[in-house]
C-alpha cells in the first residue's frame, strides 16, 4: 500500500543549478506572427503574444481583438554517453496561447490619451516533455559510488532500520528525521550495495560491493509537464505616438520526471553485478511577476520599445518516490533483492526568485508593404536564488549559482513582407549560454518562417521554427558525476487563428 512520507528536516532534497534554470529560462511559444518573426516583438505591438514582451503593445492594437494558437513541438535527441550513441523523437500537441485585448477609446477629443486597453494573455511559457535514452560502458565511476558516496559519514543506526521494521516504515521514518541523503544511504544498505566497515551503531565508515571498472549502463529520461504564465495587462497611449503598458503574471509550474539506470558488470570482484535505480519527481508551483513598458514611434517608420521583467517569485512543493532492485551472487547463485518503500516523500514547500530581465527594441515599418523588427534582452542568471536564504544547503546551492552562472544576452530579428491579403514572415535568433562555461551548456540557435492570411475581420497564420542547443546532463549530483552529450534541436509548427472582437 503506497503511503506518504512527510520530510521537513531539510528543504533540500537533490536541487541542483538546472532546477533553477529550468524555471528561469522561460520561452514563449506564442502566436504563429510571434513565432515566425523570430518573437521580436518589443517595438512592434499589435499581437498578443507581444504582450508578454513588453506590456504597451496592446494599446498598439486600434480594435479589440483575440487569438488562439496551437502547436505541434517535436524534441529530437542525439546523445552520447562513453561508447554508445542513441537517438530519440518526442511530439506532443498543446495550447500555445490564448488571449484578447479589450480596447477602449477616448471620445474626448481634447486629451492626449485617446486610447485605453484591457487584455489577458496566457501563454505556454516552457513544454517540458523530453525523452531520451544515454548508455554505454563507464570504465571508472558506478551507481555503487553514488549510495557510496551519500552513506560516508553517516551512524549506521540513522541509515538502517530498527528491529522488527518494514522497509517502508524505516525509509519513511529515516526520511522524517533525517532526510533526503540519509534515505539513499538507506537503499544502498538495504540493497547489499554498501557495507559499513564496523556493524556498530556508530559506525560512519562504509565500502562499496560494485568494484573493478567497465559498468554497463543505460540511463533512461523522460519528463512531462509545462510552466505557463497569465497576464493581465492595462496599457494606453497618448496621440498614437506613446504607449505605455503594465502586466501582472501568474505562473504555474507542472513538472514531472522519472529517470531509470539499468547498471551490468560482470567483475569478478564485485559482489552486486546487476542494479536497476529508479527516481520520481514531481514538481508543482506557482508564482508572481510584473512587467512595465513603453513603446515610442520616433517617426510613422521608426519606432523604439524597452520594458523590465520583474524577477518571479515561485513557492514550489516537491514529490519523490524511489525503487531499487538488485542482483549479487552468494555460494555461485545469483541472489535478487528488491527495496520498494512504496512511499511518496513530501517535502516542505520553498521559494526560488528567478532573474529579472531588460529588453530593449528597435523595429523599421516600411507603411503597409512590411517591417523589420530587432529585440535585445538580458538576464542574470546568477541572480537566481532559492529560500530561504538562511538555509545552508539552500546557501551552499545559491553560491554554486552565483559562481556558475553568468548574465546572457539574447538576440532577435523578425521581418515581414506584405502582398496584398498575404504575409511572408521570416526570424532568427540566439540566445547566449546561462553558464560560465558555455561548454557544458551551449548557446541557442534557431531560425523561423511563417505565413500569414488577413481575411479582414479574420486572421490565418502559420509558423515553422527550429532551434538547436548542445548541452551535457550529469547523471547524479553525488558518486555517478558522469555526464551524457545531448545535441538538442526543437522543432514547432504553430497555427493561430485571430480575430477581431
Amino acid at each position: 500500500m503506497l503511503s506518504i512520507g512527510l520530510i521537513s528536516t531539510s528543504y533540500i532534497l537533490a536541487q541542483d543549478i538546472t532546477d533553477a534554470l529550468r524555471y528561469s529560462m522561460d520561452e514563449i511559444q506564442g502566436t504563429a506572427r510571434y513565432r515566425a518573426m523570430g518573437g521580436a516583438f518589443g517595438a512592434l505591438g499589435g499581437d498578443m503574444s507581444s504582450i508578454n514582451i513588453n506590456p504597451a503593445g496592446s494599446a498598439v492594437f486600434n480594435n479589440s481583438h483575440g487569438s488562439i494558437s496551437l502547436g505541434l513541438l517535436n524534441t529530437n535527441n542525439d546523445v552520447s554517453y562513453f561508447n554508445g550513441t542513441n537517438s530519440s523523437s518526442n511530439s506532443s500537441i498543446d495550447l500555445n496561447q490564448l488571449g484578447a485585448a479589450f480596447i477602449f477609446k477616448n471620445t474626448n477629443e481634447s486629451s492626449g490619451w485617446n486610447k485605453f486597453a484591457l487584455s489577458f494573455a496566457y501563454d505556454r511559457s516552457a513544454d517540458f516533455d523530453n525523452d531520451w535514452v544515454a548508455n554505454g560502458v563507464n570504465p571508472n565511476r558506478t551507481i555503487g559510488d553514488y549510495f557510496l558516496s551519500n552513506a560516508q559519514g553517516l551512524r549506521l543506526d540513522e541509515i538502517s532500520a530498527l528491529p522488527g521494521e518494514s522497509i517502508s516504515e524505516a525509509y519513511s521514518e529515516i526520511g522524517s528525521f533525517y532526510g533526503y541523503r540519509n534515505q539513499q544511504a538507506f537503499l544502498g544498505f538495504e540493497g547489499f550495495i554498501i557495507d559499513p566497515s564496523n556493524n556498530t551503531d556508530e559506525n560512519t565508515d562504509y565500502v562499496t560491493n560494485i568494484n573493478g571498472g567497465n559498468y554497463n549502463q543505460r540511463y533512461a529520461y523522460s519528463s512531462r509537464g509545462y510552466n505557463g504564465k497569465l497576464a493581465f495587462n492595462v496599457a494606453t497611449s497618448y496621440n498614437d505616438k506613446l504607449y505605455f503598458g503594465l502586466n501582472l503574471n501568474s505562473h504555474f509550474i507542472n513538472y514531472e520526471r522519472t529517470t531509470l539506470l539499468n547498471e551490468s558488470n560482470s567483475n569478478a570482484s564485485s559482489l552486486v553485478n546487476r542494479v536497476n535505480f529508479e527516481n520520481n519527481l514531481l514538481t508543482t508551483g506557482s508564482g508572481f511577476s510584473f512587467q512595465l513598458g513603453g513603446i515610442a514611434k520616433i517617426t510613422e517608420e521608426l519606432r523604439v520599445g524597452l520594458s523590465y521583467n520583474s524577477p518571479t517569485w515561485y513557492r514550489i512543493s516537491d514529490e519523490t518516490s524511489q525503487y531499487l532492485a538488485t542482483s549479487r551472487l552468494e555460494g555461485g547463485i545469483n541472489v535478487n533483492q528488491v527495496v520498494n518503500p512504496n512511499v511518496i516523500n513530501v517535502y516542505e514547500e520553498y521559494k526560488l526568485q528567478t532573474p529579472g530581465k531588460v529588453t530593449g527594441s528597435l523595429a523599421y515599418v516600411f507603411g503597409r508593404s512590411g517591417l523589420l523588427s530587432f529585440d535585445y534582452a538580458v538576464k542574470d542568471y546568477s541572480n537566481s536564488k532559492f529560500k530561504p536564504t538562511t538555509d545552508a544547503l539552500f546557501s551552499s546551492l545559491n553560491n554554486s549559482i552565483s559562481n556558475d552562472l553568468d548574465s546572457a544576452a539574447s538576440y532577435r530579428l523578425g521581418g515581414e513582407y506584405r502582398f496584398k491579403q498575404i504575409s511572408f514572415r521570416g526570424g532568427y535568433r540566439f540566445e547566449e549560454s546561462p553558464y560560465k562555461n558555455d561548454n557544458f551548456y551551449g548557446d541557442l540557435n534557431g531560425y523561423s518562417l511563417g505565413l500569414g492570411y488577413n481575411f479582414g475581420n479574420l486572421n490565418i497564420d502559420f509558423a515553422f521554427s527550429q532551434s538547436e542547443r548542445d548541452y551535457n546532463y550529469k547523471l547524479y549530483t553525488e558518486g555517478l558525476t558522469d555526464s551524457a552529450q545531448i545535441e538538442s534541436k526543437l522543432t514547432d509548427f504553430v497555427l493561430t487563428l485571430g480575430f477581431n472582437l
